[in-house]
């Protein structure tokens, strides 16, 4: 065998074992289902006391996941850089207390699994019963959050500029600790996050009665993946026909949130 075709031999075999490498990966990638989602926000998704990820929607991805025959990775992301998770591959969707609302045309969705509203809290002592006493004071946000992109809406804007300032935080947990210690007078956020907040701090906080919007929650992926979205779709039908999520959504909130309708 001559130089000319021994290099010509190799140069096919490293290709030919890139292509078995790069088909070895796809469908290694293939059997991956990976989550991103805030790792700070209770009861959907968090750390627990075992420095576990937990969370309503940890629980449902995990069991969707286990049904498709995939194996979940769990990826926390910083929740400003989602949309960059999730054009970069690094994610597959977004699962964790998502708001469709507004956010339609940027995601591939799967239909609303669960009714959200945007409420304020504030403290009970703070003598804040409505919208209207929330003027000359501070309110925070998550960034990037359902509750702060509501309040920029324009229909919001008189409320917004009565604040003495529209704040914005990381995550919740600190929110509640500068709303406890008086920094901020209101938080704007998610009620399901909310009452999850609140439980166990008998009566320090409440919730104002008037909602700033009402929303729903979906699973969202990257603008274009239908493939993913039903399956992950079809898995959810199912898994609201045997009563799996009944009994997840039980778990977490002592009632059936579903809203996923499927034919009999």
């Amino acid at each position: 065998m001559n130089f000319k075709k021994f290099t010509a031999f190799a140069v096919a075999g490293l290709i030919a074992v890139a292509a078995l490498i790069g088909c070895a990966r796809a469908k290694e990638e293939d059997k991956t289902f990976t989550v991103g989602f805030d790792q700070d926000f209770p009861p959907f998704g968090y750390v627990d006391e075992n420095g576990e990820f937990t969370g309503f929607d940890i629980e449902m991805a995990k069991e969707c996941a286990k049904r498709m025959g995939k194996e979940i990775k769990l990826q926390p992301i910083d929740w400003d850089q989602k949309d960059l998770e999730l054009s970069s591959g690094s994610i597959d969707c977004i699962w964790n207390g998502f708001t469709m609302n507004g956010r339609e045309n940027n995601y591939t969705w799967t239909t609303p699994y669960m009714d959200n509203s945007q409420v304020f809290v504030v403290r009970a002592d703070s003598g804040i019963k409505t919208q209207a006493d929330l003027k000359g004071k501070y309110v925070t946000a998550q960034a990037d959050s359902a509750a702060l992109n509501a309040l920029k809406e324009d229909e919001y804007k008189e409320l917004r500029e009565s604040f003495a300032d529209l704040l914005t935080c990381a995550q919740y947990n600190t929110a509640f600790m500068d709303l406890d210690a008086g920094s901020v007078d209101a938080i704007a956020m998610d009620i399901g996050v909310a009452r999850f907040q609140m439980e166990g701090r008998d009566g320090e906080f409440v919730i104002l009665e008037e909602p700033i919007v009402e929303e729903q929650y979906g699973v969202g992926f990257l603008l274009g993946n239908t493939e993913l979205r039903d399956e992950v779709q079809k898995t959810l039908e199912e898994m609201v026909k045997d009563g799996t999520f009944k009994q997840i959504s039980e778990k977490w909130f002592g009632y059936d949130v579903c809203t996923i309708e499927v034919a009999e």
